[in-house]
């Protein structure tokens, strides 16, 4: 592999032109009302974030990913902070319709899925998912929701310490292939706490069945609550199946209730992305430190797509889209986002890319770092060399430009083999507007230059150190623009009083 193709948009949706529903369209509820409390948190708990997303966008975005008709969001405590992220949070991707519905007070998510009933149509299929269980992804949904049919669909996951979930009984006439009931653990007997396989809280039956078990729910049980999964009891009672999917990850529906968990479960989901990156050839120096995060601004899921022989130092963070070359570099504690870095090119420590909309692009054997910044628009050529405490932004620097030094460009046009020296700047805004400076081929920057755009640097001229050049120069020039310099022999220093 030379280098690293182009790349493809991932989409993970649904193929729409497949039957994944037996022709029903499916309708998401999301339950998101619950206040968090083990979380000590202002903050709603659907709202924390895992992966660079909060909880909750990982779960609007898998009903995107199923190309679900209409998604139900059930707000709750901090409802009115939800709701306003919603919007964010649907940025990727989806055209289903948007609908928000308040539990107030909150009594159990049988009551929760009752306040959706109003925002649900009739004719479709309703997958119910949970906030704060955001690792769940759409193949295991799209595997679950052909066993909603003619019935409901539990899936289910088996726990070695099943502690605070309903238990799955299984209906030993129908050779235990059916479900007969879930038992909430303060409901369950000591046998029933013995169960090892619980219920994910996810679930998919028809509207019309749904709507007609949720009418009959009571609060008549431990908690005083209205428990969903009292319609696993209504439809062994009506004759309808119950079966039950046994997902084999148990980290897909890991829920979140404390900072503890979150921590877990991020690290958890952050070394199966190392692991997939080993397996793929990079070297990481240690699969503990790495993290890959969602672009904050779009809500895009984090994509890390490298060459071969690709090296990653340690407490590297990637977010949003990143691309690396064959033989890339990444030294330690860089922050990369947004960006495309070719063939052997080095990112030496410390360095914070971040390309947000416009993308950051580094050109094969560039030397970037460290403590180097790249910002939006930053275009580098080949060989290029950013060095400690350099930062640009909306500039382009072709083949074997060097800023090695304390500096800053910024949207600027920089032509080949220029240097550009310590201390020098773009002073690129007026106060209102911004105005491009262009530096051509062969230029020679010195120290401490200041050049006030817009403004041309012809090919080949030199700038002499400390100058303000505020006209365009001509090829091959010298270029000096400072005050004259000025020595006054046997100057005395200004002295402290002396104390009383």
């Amino acid at each position: 592999m030379a280098d690293l193709a182009e790349p493809t948009e991932k989409d993970n949706r649904m193929d729409n032109t497949i039957d994944h529903n037996g022709g029903h369209a499916l309708d998401v509820v999301i339950m998101a009302a619950g206040k968090g409390t083990r979380m000590k948190s202002q903050r709603p708990k659907v709202l924390h974030r895992v992966a660079g997303r909060p909880m909750l966008g990982h779960v609007v975005a898998t009903a995107a990913a199923l190309a679900a008709r209409c998604v139900v969001v059930v707000t709750g405590h901090g409802a009115m902070e939800v709701e306003a992220a919603l919007p964010v949070l649907t940025r990727a991707g989806g055209t289903f319709d948007l609908k928000c519905v308040r539990q107030e007070p909150q009594l159990g998510t049988g009551h929760a899925v009752q306040q959706a009933v109003p925002a649900l149509p009739d004719d479709g299929t309703v997958l119910i998912l949970s906030g704060d269980v955001p690792l769940i992804q759409a193949d295991t949904l799209r595997d679950l929701l052909p066993h909603a049919r003619d019935g409901v669909a539990l899936l289910t996951v088996v726990l070695d310490d099943p502690t605070g979930y309903g238990r799955i009984v299984r209906d030993a006439a129908q050779g235990e292939a059916r479900v007969a009931a879930i038992v909430e653990h303060k409901d369950a007997s000591d046998a029933q706490r013995a169960i090892t396989e619980v219920y994910s809280g996810i679930m998919a039956l028809s509207a019309p069945l749904l709507k007609r078990w949720l009418g009959r729910l009571s609060n008549d049980n431990a908690q005083r609550e209205y428990y969903l999964t009292d319609i696993v009891r209504f439809a062994v009672a009506d004759g309808v199946p119950v079966r039950a999917h046994t997902l084999q990850d148990p980290l897909q529906v890991a829920g979140v209730n404390s900072p503890a968990q979150l921590a877990a479960l991020e690290r958890a989901w952050q070394r199966r992305q190392a692991d997939a990156l080993m397996a793929q050839g990079v070297r990481l120096a240690d699969p503990a430190r790495l993290d890959l995060r969602a672009d904050p601004r779009t809500g895009r899921d984090a994509s890390l797509r490298c060459g071969q022989d690709v090296e990653i130092d340690i407490n590297c963070v990637f977010e949003g889209e990143v691309a690396l070359g064959d033989r890339v570099r990444i030294g330690a504690n860089c922050v990369v986002a947004n960006a495309r870095i070719a063939a052997d090119a080095v990112i030496h420590p410390f360095t914070h890319i971040d390309g947000e909309q416009l993308g950051v692009t580094v050109g094969p054997g560039a030397l970037i770092g460290p403590f180097a910044r790249l910002r939006p628009g930053a275009a580098l050529g080949a060989e290029v060399h950013i060095g400690n405490f350099v930062e640009v932004k909306n500039s382009t620097l072709a083949a074997g430009a060097k800023a090695n030094h304390l500096a800053y460009l910024g949207d600027a046009t920089v032509g080949e083999r220029v240097n550009y020296g310590a201390g020098s700047i773009t002073a690129n805004y007026d106060g209102a507007n911004k105005h491009r400076t262009v530096i051509e081929a062969d230029v020679h920057v010195g120290s401490n230059c200041v050049l006030v755009a817009p403004v041309t640097l012809g090919a080949g001229g030199t700038v002499g150190g400390g100058s303000t050049i505020t006209k365009d120069t001509p090829p091959g020039a010298l270029s000096v623009a400072r005050g004259k310099q000025l020595s006054i022999a046997d100057w005395q220093r200004p002295r402290k009083a002396a104390k009383p």
